[in-house]
């Protein structure tokens, strides 16, 4: 039977490969984190006619003589560059800026994704729209260790943010150095104790020949007294007042005249409060914010790189497993040593590239086409064959 024959139809399955591929390409045009694909022929074994033979002193040599036997798919290769950007506004939509992947898992099985499109399911925790979880380092009291073991990401939950005594205090403003001996200014501020409980801190600045006596009583039945001396305006061995294990800093008060502004303006205690919204930092620290003004680290969000992002098989919902060529998952810090950066409210699209896919689509049905025309040629060729004899 002719070679060509059999040449011609694999031809047709290549191109059909390259067209199915193609098609695959078009489809997904508007997939979040969707990376096209494309085919890479090779020719398949060829067939000596005649060996090559070395040259000697009477004649030269002669060059093989081989019949190709087709062509085949080599192979089909993934385009992993940067897709463009979606702005969203939404907050849970998460995009890689650089390369790497988001690690998910689901099934107890492990996966990775560019499409950043997460959802919260009922448990609070981030997910993708297949129901993979994402995958980070859970935060600690508002410590994250990022030497630590991967776990889901619990962004939304009921546990309150603890309360914290007050043991700093801060003082500003000026006392004015014109003000009459015996003058009283007083000054509070609303501090807490470890369960969370208010009340109500105070000072008194008392006008005196020397400068200004300072008593203080944090509420609690602790009082603790001091004094300050100023120096055109400027305080001159200002120390720190301590009242029941909490420290209040004087150091920023001045006296110059004509000012009377001197106060309590800080304290770092607060209530215990619940959560009410989060945000996701392009460090991919998920931080929460409570009702009480505190903000705290909830998780930080990983990222997977591999030596060979290419050869990463795909597992569909836009989710890729690693394989033997890819390598295996190297987890980095997003923004930490050259890494990507996340942007929140913002989506990856696909990489697909109309014009070029539309232009593919031409050469492969001008190539299946062509080894069309071969096979029906042959046909031509086999046919006046069989009516040689008549």
């Amino acid at each position: 039977m002719l070679r060509s024959l059999y040449s011609g139809i694999s031809g047709l399955r290549s191109h059909q490969t390259m067209l199915d591929v193609t098609g695959n390409n078009i489809a997904n045009v508007n997939t979040t984190g969707f990376k096209s694909s494309s085919v890479v022929f090779q020719d398949t074994l060829s067939q000596m006619t005649a060996d090559a033979t070395a040259g000697d002193a009477q004649a030269g040599g002669t060059n093989p003589a081989q019949v190709g036997l087709g062509v085949q798919v080599a192979a089909i290769a993934t385009n992993t560059t940067q897709g463009s950007l979606q702005a969203t506004g939404k907050g849970t939509d998460v995009m890689i800026g650089g390369d790497g992947y988001f690690v998910v898992s689901q099934g107890g099985q492990q996966y990775y994704t560019r499409a950043g499109g997460f959802e919260i399911d009922d448990q609070g925790r981030l997910k993708t729209s297949g129901g993979a979880l994402l995958q980070g380092w859970p935060a600690a009291n508002g410590v994250v260790d990022t030497t630590a073991s991967l776990g889901t990401l619990d962004v939304v939950n009921s546990t309150a943010s603890p309360a914290a005594a007050t043991s700093a205090l801060g003082a500003t403003g000026n006392l004015p150095s014109d003000a009459a001996v015996g003058t009283v200014r007083s000054t509070e501020i609303t501090v807490y104790d470890a369960a969370g409980n208010a009340r109500n801190f105070s000072l008194e600045f008392t006008r005196t020949a020397a400068g200004w006596d300072v008593a203080a009583d944090d509420g609690a039945g602790n009082t603790a007294t001091g004094s300050l001396a100023f120096t055109n305006g400027a305080q001159t061995g200002a120390t720190p007042l301590t009242v029941g294990g909490a420290t209040v800093d004087l150091s920023a008060i001045t006296g110059y005249s004509g000012l009377n502004t001197a106060g309590l303006t800080s304290q770092d205690g607060r209530a215990s409060g619940l959560m009410e919204s989060f945000s996701i930092g392009p460090d991919g620290t998920v931080t929460a914010a409570y009702s009480n003004g505190a903000r705290l680290a909830v998780g930080r969000i990983a990222l997977a790189d591999f030596a060979n992002p290419g050869g990463l098989e795909k597992a569909g919902d836009s989710l890729y497993r690693a394989s033997g060529t890819s390598g295996a998952a190297s987890l980095v810090e997003p923004g930490a040593n050259g890494a990507a950066t996340l942007a929140s409210g913002f989506l990856e699209m696909s990489n697909v590239d109309l014009s070029q896919e539309f232009t593919n689509l031409i050469v492969a049905q001008r190539g299946f086409q062509a080894n069309a025309r071969m096979i029906t040629t042959s046909d031509d060729i086999l046919q006046e064959l069989t009516n040689l004899k008549r």
